[in-house]
C-alpha cells in the first residue's frame, strides 16, 4: 500500500497509512540506537581515562610512606607502634633499593598494624 498524502504522524494508523506510520517509528529507533551508542563511547573513554591515572610502584611508596608517617604520629601510643615503625624503615628501605613491591607490602603491613586501611591507587 502507497503512503496517502493525508497521512501526518500518529494519524496515519488511525487512517490506515501504516507505511508513513513505520518510517516514524524506524527513524525514532534509529535516533535512540545512536543517544545509547554515543553514551556507551563516552563511558568507556571515561572508563579508560581513569585507568591512564594509575600510579606507579615508587608513587604508590611516596604515598604509602605519608600515611604511614601520619599515622604513626597520631597512634604513637598503639600496641603495635613500635612494630610498625620497625616495618615503615624497612619498607623505606626497601622502596629506596629498587624493591617498591616489598616496600608497599611492608608499608601495608604496618598501617594494618596501626588499624589504618592503606591507601589503593
Amino acid at each position: 500500500m502507497l503512503p496517502d498524502k493525508g497521512c501526518v504522524g500518529f494519524n496515519c494508523l488511525q487512517n490506515g497509512c501504516w507505511y508513513t506510520a513505520m518510517a516514524f517509528f524506524n527513524s525514532f529507533t534509529a535516533i535512540s540506537t545512536a543517544i545509547l551508542a554515543g553514551g556507551i563511547v563516552l563511558s568507556a573513554s571515561a572508563g579508560q581515562s581513569n585507568a591512564d591515572e594509575t600510579l606507579t610502584r615508587t608513587e604508590l611508596c611516596g604515598k604509602l610512606q605519608l600515611q604511614t608517617q601520619h599515622a604513626l604520629t597520631e597512634h604513637a601510643e598503639a600496641k603495635r607502634a613500635a612494630k610498625a615503625k620497625a616495618l615503615q624503615k624497612q619498607a623505606a628501605n626497601f622502596c629506596a633499593s629498587n624493591k617498591q613491591a616489598q616496600g608497599i607490602r611492608d608499608y601495608a603491613q604496618a598501617l594494618k598494624l596501626l588499624g589504618v586501611r592503606p591507601v589503593d591507587d
